[in-house]
């Protein structure tokens, strides 16, 4: 892309500029440009030429608490405590779809081993997985790991609160000895040396590592250079996101639980289409040492789960700061995530509910009111955040520039007007004033929602309705997304691609989305689990089942 081709500027080719930056000079104004900028070229051009290495994070870190931001008093972390009785040695179905809590419940009494459990998975992967897409590459190690536990029970001696259960790491965080290639045709057999902070944390809380889960190619949507993640129900389409395959590991019980890691909605969105779990955390609370770099001040790591208590189990294992992560936080995770919700503020922007489509939504509403919530409309002013994704596009044009400059990034699949190249093309095209001015309109946003949560504790809009899912992701706000119902409907376009034509309407999950105060999960989470047990759902997909979906379009 950078040819270093040298040659004047003249005032035509500064009013061409002005055309694609959508500004407009004087004649006098284009000749003092045309004259100074052969030098701010070559200074850009001499930055480029040095090697940034990929894990250097930018100057500036973000830092989503306002000055005279209270932090919540998180006191100690009480947990639900499902007793679900042991399904039986033969239930291999029952045990997979099984919360992570429950299973490592039984592994601890005795009932059920971590070899065993997770020889049930692999056996679910090697029947399913081929007509789901979930899974890049499995852990060869995983049945050794396991056994190493059930040696180490057996002697009394427990790793932590996930001991046996085997979880899915999405193909962005780094496993050492484990290809780690980001789902994208440049980076195939990338070999990282060292797990990723969250890896080591997990494996000391004693969970067993399945495999890699897929990732949309450097994180975007359900395509890599393998093929594509299809929603576990309905394989005519994508399961959308770049968590997709953790999404899809989850809702189809081939793992106890998974992660994954989100700038946009790449954990809500395969979490609401899948009918998982998903939990986006504040920004901060966990280290990302060793996860791809995308976009330094948006990104951020979540679990994805089938039980809204085994996300706060999982978050518990995976908080706290790294010094390789300047923007990670030591912030204590606590407080009553199993509590009575009776007494809360819940905001609701108007129009959010309106739809058609959100009657499962309206429906969790009046659910939430007859728990004690009581309803509260809000307004955001009316400003153009949308126009905020130019900051995502920008930061991720940079992490990958290396990948723009030596035209490295024809080597990806997608190549359409929305995939990463393109659109790291056209980051170069915004000014650097306007990025300036977008980083503040992002603090008018946050300010915005700190007016919201001085009125309200939580905020809540179905799936993909609304400002509130753009905004809260600039904002640094956690984000719980949950299954509340079903919606019939055909197959959905994803990452660019279109769905198959004539594909029959089928039964898919309805997701509402609510949202909390920067740190304050537990309140999220209390809300969302008293909400789970109105909506009582069975949440095992067709394709999940033993015998599977026929007819389906997967290929």
């Amino acid at each position: 892309m950078d040819k270093q081709i040298r040659h004047e500027a003249t005032s035509a080719d500064i009013a061409a500029a002005e055309r694609v930056l959508g500004i407009e000079q004087t004649a006098p104004e284009r000749a003092l440009i045309a004259q100074a900028i052969a030098a701010q070229i070559d200074l850009a051009r001499a930055r480029r030429a040095v090697t940034l290495d990929d894990d250097l994070a930018p100057a500036c870190v973000f830092e989503p608490r306002l000055p005279g931001f209270d932090m919540p008093d998180p006191g100690p972390l009480i947990l639900p405590r499902p007793t679900l009785p042991f399904p039986g040695a033969e239930d291999d179905e029952a045990i997979a779809f099984a919360p992570a809590s429950a299973q490592a419940a039984w592994i601890r009494a005795g009932e059920l081993s971590a070899v065993r459990l997770t020889t049930i998975y692999f056996e679910r992967i090697a029947r399913l997985d081929p007509a789901l897409g979930a899974f890049a590459r499995l852990n060869p190690a995983a049945l050794d790991d396991a056994a190493a536990l059930d040696h180490r029970a057996a002697r009394g001696d427990w790793a932590g609160p996930l001991h046996g259960v085997p979880w899915a790491c999405k193909d962005l965080i780094d496993t050492a000895g484990i290809i780690t290639d980001w789902g994208a045709e440049p980076f195939r057999d990338r070999l990282p040396p060292d797990d990723a902070v969250v890896v080591r944390r997990l494996r000391a809380a004693g969970a067993v590592l399945l495999g890699k889960t897929v990732v949309g190619a450097l994180g975007y949507g359900d395509v890599w250079h393998g093929g594509r993640t299809r929603n576990p129900w309905n394989p005519d389409e994508g399961a959308s996101g770049s968590s997709s395959g953790s999404a899809a590991a989850v809702a189809a019980g081939l793992c106890g639980f998974a992660l994954g890691t989100e700038t946009l909605g790449s954990i809500v969105a395969p979490a609401a289409r899948c009918g998982a779990v998903g939990l986006r955390p504040s920004f901060g609370r966990i280290a990302r040492t060793g996860v791809m770099p995308l976009c330094p001040s948006l990104d951020r790591i979540g679990p994805l789960c089938r039980d809204i208590a085994d996300t706060a189990l999982v978050l518990a294992a995976l908080n706290g700061a790294d010094p390789g992560d300047p923007s990670s936080r030591d912030i204590p995770f606590g407080g009553a995530a199993a509590g009575n919700p009776e007494g809360l503020r819940l905001g609701v922007l108007d129009g959010d509910f309106a739809g058609a489509e959100c009657g499962a939504a309206r429906w969790a509403l009046d659910q939430l009111r007859a728990l004690g919530v009581t309803l509260v409309r809000v307004a955001l002013p009316k400003l153009p955040w949308e126009s905020l994704v130019s900051v995502l596009m920008a930061e991720a044009a940079a992490s990958f520039e290396p990948l723009t400059l030596s035209d490295r990034d024809d080597l990806l699949a997608r190549q359409d007007e929305a995939a990463w190249p393109n659109q790291f093309r056209l980051a170069r095209f915004l000014s650097a004033v306007d990025h300036v001015q977008l980083d503040r309109l992002r603090r008018r946003g946050m300010q915005a929602m700190a007016d919201l949560f001085a009125e309200v504790d939580l905020l809540a809009a179905p799936f993909a309705a609304g400002p509130l899912h753009t905004l809260a992701a600039f904002t640094g706000h956690p984000c719980l997304c949950m299954p509340i119902g079903f919606t019939n409907t055909p197959p959905r376009p994803s990452a660019g691609l279109a769905a198959p034509e004539q594909a029959p309407p089928r039964p898919v999950p309805a997701a509402l989305c609510l949202w909390g105060r920067l740190f304050d999960e537990a309140r999220l989470l209390a809300a969302g689990h008293a909400l789970a047990g109105r909506c009582a759902l069975d949440l095992r997909p067709p394709l999940s089942r033993r015998g599977g979906m026929k007819g389906h379009s997967a290929g």
